[in-house]
C-alpha cells in the first residue's frame, strides 16, 4: 500500500519549499532534519506549524518538506505557506479559516535590486557641489 501524500508549494522572498502532508502523528522534517534542529529559532519553529495548530491538524498530519534558497526566516515562510496550501487541499473547509490568518496569502516583498551609479538600491554616492 503506498502512502498518500498532498503536496503544497510555498514561496518567500528568495525561498521555495515543496511540502509533503501525509497521516501521522504530527511530526515535521525540514531538508532530513528535525524541525527542531533546522530552525533553532524558536519563532521560526511556531510560524511553520502556525497554520496545523490554526486548523488544529497538528496531531493528525506529519509533513516533510525539501527547502532551498534565501535564509532562515525566509524558508521558515516557505514552508508555512507550503503546509497551507497543503491543508487546504486536503480539507476545503479550511479555506476561509487559513485564509482570515493569512496564512494562504503569499508574502510578495522582494529584495529591490541595485540600481547603476549607486553603491546599492537606495543608497548614493557622497554629493560633491565642488
Amino acid at each position: 500500500m503506498a502512502v498518500e501524500y498532498i503536496w503544497g508549494t510555498g514561496r518567500r522572498k528568495t525561498s521555495v519549499a515543496r511540502v509533503r502532508l501525509k497521516k501521522g502523528t504530527g511530526q515535521i522534517v525540514i531538508n532530513d532534519r528535525d524541525m527542531k534542529t533546522y530552525f533553532p529559532r524558536e519563532r521560526d519553529r511556531l510560524e511553520v506549524i502556525k497554520p496545523m495548530r490554526i486548523a488544529e491538524k497538528d496531531k493528525e498530519y506529519d509533513a516533510i518538506a525539501k527547502v532551498e534558497g534565501g535564509g532562515i526566516a525566509g524558508q521558515a515562510g516557505a514552508v508555512q505557506l507550503g503546509i497551507a496550501r497543503a491543508l487546504v487541499k486536503a480539507h476545503e473547509t479550511l479555506d476561509p479559516v487559513l485564509r482570515e490568518h493569512g496564512m494562504l496569502t503569499r508574502d510578495s516583498r522582494m529584495k529591490e535590486r541595485k540600481k547603476y551609479g549607486q553603491p546599492g538600491a537606495r543608497k548614493r554616492f557622497q554629493f560633491s557641489k565642488r
